[in-house]
């Protein structure tokens, strides 16, 4: 709007600086409602697609990227939603993760060849079969 645009509506008694209420979608989608009803989904089932979640919610694709990455912080890694960052008890899980994963290790239950790695900072500890068992 314009100078004179706003001169004449303050002219002709308007009183607030809002909008005035309108009808129809807003023009965001990324309220504080969907962020919620997101997590909500994401925390369900953290394998969980961006389409999928597009479809429940009636969103876009795009919003719902912006909402998992800018607003929860989160990233997809090995099909699963995860947080960008950990807090200090997630962290202390991981540390005692592998504190017990090294004991088994040392005391011969485990080799190390049983420990499985995927991208920089993730490993999985799972027993593998060989071909044998």
């Amino acid at each position: 709007c314009t100078v004179a645009h706003w001169v004449h509506r303050f002219s002709s008694g308007r009183e607030s600086l809002d909008d005035d209420p309108r009808n129809g979608r807003p023009l965001s989608v990324i309220t504080q409602q969907n962020i919620e009803a997101v997590k909500d989904l994401v925390n369900d089932d953290p394998h969980i697609s961006i389409d999928y979640i597009a479809d429940m919610l009636d969103i876009s694709h795009g919003n719902v990227d912006t909402i998992l990455k800018q607003h929860l912080e989160l990233k997809k890694v090995s099909s699963k939603w995860i947080p960008h960052k950990l807090t200090s008890a997630q962290q202390q899980r991981r540390v005692d993760i592998c504190i017990e994963n090294l004991q088994k290790i040392e005391s011969g239950a485990w080799k190390l060849c049983d420990i499985v790695t995927g991208d920089e900072s993730w490993f999985y500890h799972r027993k593998i079969k060989s071909k044998q068992e």
